[in-house]
């Protein structure tokens, strides 16, 4: 008998695709460097000011065979950036099997609001204060990425900064609708805390995906 479309889904043999493009990192620890990137649909945490909205609902986007994804993926890079949406919202393990097999590196971006599944070479935690990290998220964390919308968002950054190891690189990253207001302020808050470093979506100012 034939796996259901809900089976795939649920066992990481397919996933709700939005998109899929190569250009380079634009954010954090890796930004400038060119990377494949998968962007998967779903996400129930919600942020206000999120800039990729469309991605929330999962049944949007079209359910795309693991095996379709890493054929298209091998192409360009032999890096990958899976995003979202929310990417642990599926197991991950299957996708990130067959990247591997090929020998490519595996970097995610997440909230770590859900189960870690996958095997990555590079783990972006974004913590949202709506739907915290589990423990293994902090665990796993090699770049703390805090999105800085308002003044009390630097407090947050320091709470989730004690939960993550001691070699994870911390950035503070304003969110861009405000990026104007709260430049200055993260500026200043670097350079009196400079464990924290300042990230800023590159890509949007060269005007590229």
């Amino acid at each position: 008998m034939e796996p259901t479309p809900q089976y795939l889904l649920d066992h990481g043999l397919e996933l709700p695709l939005m998109e899929a493009f190569y250009t380079l990192q634009g954010e954090g620890y890796h930004k400038g460097s060119a990377a494949y990137f998968i962007r998967i649909g779903g996400c129930d945490v919600g942020c206000h000011w999120c800039d990729v909205k469309a991605s929330w609902e999962a049944g949007n986007h079209p359910a795309t065979a693991i095996e379709t994804i890493v054929e298209d993926a091998h192409k360009y890079s032999d890096t990958v950036v899976v995003t979202g949406g929310e990417p642990l919202m599926w197991p991950m393990n299957p996708l990130t099997d067959r990247l591997k097999a090929l020998g490519m590196q595996t970097h995610i971006e997440t909230s770590g609001a859900y189960s870690l599944t996958g095997h990555w070479d590079w783990f972006c935690l974004s913590p949202k204060k709506n739907k915290l990290p589990l423990d293994d998220a902090y665990k796993a964390a090699d770049e703390l990425k805090m999105i800085i919308y308002n003044k009390s968002d630097f407090d947050f950054a320091e709470s989730q900064a004690q939960k993550v190891g001691p070699d994870c690189k911390l950035f503070l990253q304003p969110e861009w609708s405000v990026r104007g207001k709260m430049m200055p302020l993260m500026v200043a808050y670097a350079l009196d805390n400079p464990q924290w470093k300042v990230s800023l979506q590159t890509h949007k100012y060269l005007n590229i995906p």
